[in-house]
């Protein structure tokens, strides 16, 4: 059985934070590669400032290329819309039968999962790698944390985030060191996030 994790997000766009995470759950677990699920455009979501799906994938593609363990996904962009995590997972253990699928999630998210469809079937079902994010408000231990197939790891907290970005870009700011070198050349002499 071939380990895979896979770390769902818009992507919008890609930065090093989410490589710094990816490459050190690559070397700090039993996952054999990574997968950069790029979410498509939700059709009920107005989002002016999200890219479209190919370009968001195209930046993936082009973070990971040097990365042998990583790779760019667009599972999603396929599936019907709005994609539940549930069903893509669904559809990829048909898809790969000798593959096993672990979910990456921030621990920002553990609180809403039971909001998740199906969640019950999602945690019993599926290994959850859980990394600690700094978030807003009072940090409670979920019960979630106790579950048998959810394992907290100790990952680097990159603060970084890709609204963060956007608005530096939208500003005329240097936002190089924040992007790999391929998503800042790409992004670069373009008008996206402008």
């Amino acid at each position: 059985m071939k380990k895979i994790g896979l770390f769902f997000g818009s992507f919008n766009p890609i930065h090093i934070g989410h490589l710094i995470l990816a490459n050190y759950i690559l070397e700090n677990s039993d996952m054999e590669e990574l997968w950069f699920v790029v979410s498509p455009q939700n059709p009920f979501k107005d989002k002016k400032s999200l890219l479209s799906d190919h370009n968001r994938l195209d930046m993936v593609q082009l973070a990971v290329k040097n990365y042998p363990k990583m790779r760019a996904s667009n599972i999603e962009f396929s599936l019907p819309k709005p994609s539940y995590t549930i069903d893509t997972l669904t559809y990829l253990k048909e898809k790969y039968p000798d593959y096993s699928f672990a979910l990456i999630m921030g621990e920002d998210n553990l609180d809403s999962l039971p909001k998740w469809k199906n969640s019950e079937k999602l945690v019993s079902d599926y290994q959850i790698i859980v990394y600690p994010r700094t978030f807003e408000g009072e940090k409670k231990d979920s019960e979630y944390l106790k579950h048998q197939n959810i394992h907290q790891i100790n990952a680097p907290i990159i603060e970084l985030s890709a609204t963060e970005i956007r608005n530096m870009i939208k500003e005329g700011k240097n936002v190089r060191p924040m992007l790999p070198p391929e998503v800042f050349e790409y992004l670069d002499g373009s008008s996206f996030y402008k």
